[in-house]
């Protein structure tokens, strides 16, 4: 599963940073070009909920392959697009089945122990990164050949396809087994959130003997099945789970809103020096995602104390940052933001697994996914109204609702140490 994850990022970072420019030369304004850009966003925000719970529904291996597929059909029709329609056709089957990721975090859920589980999407995380990392040197060295967005995009299909391959080539009785072990290992261990487990209990055949007969499933049985469950998600008591997600979320892209244009304007440095500080803060988040294993040791496995202090952390550096006298200090605080937003991020979706039952991971995640796509739609508002006043107005906000996403993880402290507890003393 790290294999494909890596091959995913990377044939998608190969395309994303030349799209703009192929639609431009398509003859699409600027205007034309955002709105495209925003629908895209819009499907992904009401996408990932639904296709999350599908792969409840029928199993992770029939919802994986058929996100990959589309998504490379999603490609093969970029490569294809010589008009604006054609680019904007291209778009929707990506926008609504590209949770590639999202399903095979679902799938690593199924299979790993809670104890493991920070560990493994860590190193999953890291896997990615590195694709997101190498894909637009090569993007950038295929387009400078003839025709090149168009070969760049069949690449990218070609990428998805392989992957399809090697996720139809894995051995899909480990993830029956995974389940099993996880149901027996929850026999004995106290329910921490009763209305959460109500609302989000799905029989841990979802992935077996269910999944088939899902398939054959009437298609408004299965649209009703996931409403239903995503109810169950929308009155379960997670909300500050999410909230806490949505908050740093935002906070993170208010740092990074205005990052090339904030550095210019404050220290006179040029845009391309901002690009190699962006580069070498996603390097350092690979190695973030590696260093999880032994931090996840130290802190006895207690997820909530690490996103606490990741939290707390994240937000003394944004406000660093949006103080800072000199460039020496951003690329500080750049260096040590790119492990707490590392780590934060792959707690909080680990706490939301563990509170909300590994049974409906796909959900979850899924809904995870919208709250974090709402992120991107509001900060871009938020960023530019906050740059009305300062440059440094959109980090000195983003401070702010990270202020607020520490208060709310303190004022459930209680909650999320108690079913610390029950996890520690189970394992």
């Amino acid at each position: 599963l790290f294999l494909p994850s890596f091959q995913d990022l990377f044939g998608v970072s190969m395309v994303v940073p030349l799209m703009n420019l192929h639609i431009k030369s398509l003859g699409a304004s600027h205007t034309v070009a955002g709105i495209i850009g925003s629908l895209y966003g819009i499907m992904q925000l009401f996408s990932s909920t639904f296709v999350g719970c599908w792969s409840d529904i029928v199993g992770r291996r029939y919802s994986l392959l058929a996100c990959i597929l589309l998504s490379a059909l999603g490609y093969f029709l970029l490569g294809t697009s010589t008009t604006v329609f054609l680019f904007a056709i291209s778009r929707v089957p990506v926008g609504i089945f590209k949770h590639t990721l999202s399903i095979s975090k679902a799938l690593l859920s199924d299979l790993v122990s809670e104890r493991d589980r920070p560990l493994v999407m860590g190193h999953f995380n890291a896997a990615s990164s590195v694709g997101f990392i190498l894909g637009p040197v090569v993007g950038g060295y295929l387009t400078e050949l003839e025709d090149g967005f168009y070969q760049t995009s069949f690449v990218c299909a070609s990428v998805f396809l392989l992957n399809a391959g090697l996720v139809w080539m894995l051995p899909w009785s480990e993830e029956n087994a995974g389940n099993r072990e996880h149901q027996q290992g929850n026999k004995g261990t106290d329910s921490f959130s009763a209305k959460a487990k109500r609302d989000l209990h799905l029989k841990s055949a979802t992935n077996g003997a269910l999944a088939s007969d899902s398939l054959f499933r009437s298609p408004w049985i299965q649209v009703a099945t996931v409403l239903k469950r995503i109810k169950g998600i929308a009155c379960s008591d997670l909300w500050d789970i999410f909230l806490v997600r949505l908050l740093m979320s935002v906070a993170i892209l208010l740092y990074y809103s205005n990052f090339s244009l904030a550095l210019e304007e404050r220290f006179g440095v040029k845009p391309l020096f901002a690009g190699y500080l962006m580069s070498y803060s996603s390097a350092l988040g690979v190695l973030a995602g590696c260093l999880l294993g032994p931090i996840t040791r130290l802190y006895q496995y207690n997820t909530y104390r690490i996103l606490l202090h990741s939290s707390t952390l994240t937000c003394t550096l944004i406000l660093l940052y949006a103080s800072a006298l000199s460039i020496w200090m951003v690329i500080l605080s750049s260096t040590f933001l790119a492990f707490s937003t590392t780590i934060g991020r792959t707690c909080i979706i680990d706490l939301e697994l563990t509170i909300g039952g590994n049974e409906a991971s796909g959900t979850l995640l899924g809904v995870g996914q919208s709250v974090t796509s709402v992120g991107r739609i509001v900060a871009p508002l938020l960023s530019g109204i906050a740059q009305e006043f300062s440059p440094c107005g959109p980090p000195s906000l983003g401070v702010g609702l990270a202020l607020v996403a520490i208060l709310i993880m303190n004022a459930n402290k209680q909650k999320y140490c108690s079913h610390g507890n029950i996890k520690l003393k189970n394992q």
